[in-house]
């Protein structure tokens, strides 16, 4: 049931995260990590993300399987969305299903964090007064 997936249609966040729910699993937590309008105080019209796909999909894949190895859940799904995204579109969903909160909240956390960092996807930022592509890590 684990998935990992890159797209460039629309994100349907509840259809991603029930596909994770198998019947021994009592929560599960999903990450909606959507376009916003303000970074760090500049305004953003909109972002544009680009990824290596066959590589993406390699490292999604090795980070579902290094948060089955590092905590306590059943299943994971991860789909990016590449693409132009407009204010408030979601880019990314991370849901992983487990028998105990808590393990699902920690493997979501570090997904995100993991995947910003390795996953070989990248957002430019175009504001009212300019265009950068952002780093990796904490976005």
């Amino acid at each position: 049931m684990d998935f990992f997936e890159l797209t460039t249609e629309p994100l349907d966040i509840g259809a991603i995260a029930r596909r994770v729910v198998p019947p021994e699993c009592g929560a599960i937590v999903t990450l909606d990590g959507f376009v916003r309008q303000f970074t760090k105080e500049r305004e953003t019209l909109y972002l544009e993300y680009e990824g290596y796909e066959p590589m993406a999909l390699k490292e999604m894949e090795k980070l579902v399987a290094q948060a089955h190895e590092q905590f306590a859940i059943a299943h994971v799904g991860i789909v990016h969305r590449l693409g132009k995204l407009e204010i408030g579109e979601t880019s990314v969903v991370i849901s992983v299903a487990a028998p105990h909160r808590r393990a699902a909240f920690e493997a979501c956390e570090w997904l995100i964090k993991e995947l910003k960092r390795t996953v070989p996807i990248w957002k430019k930022e175009v504001y009212r007064d300019g265009e950068t592509w952002a780093e990796g890590g904490e976005q």
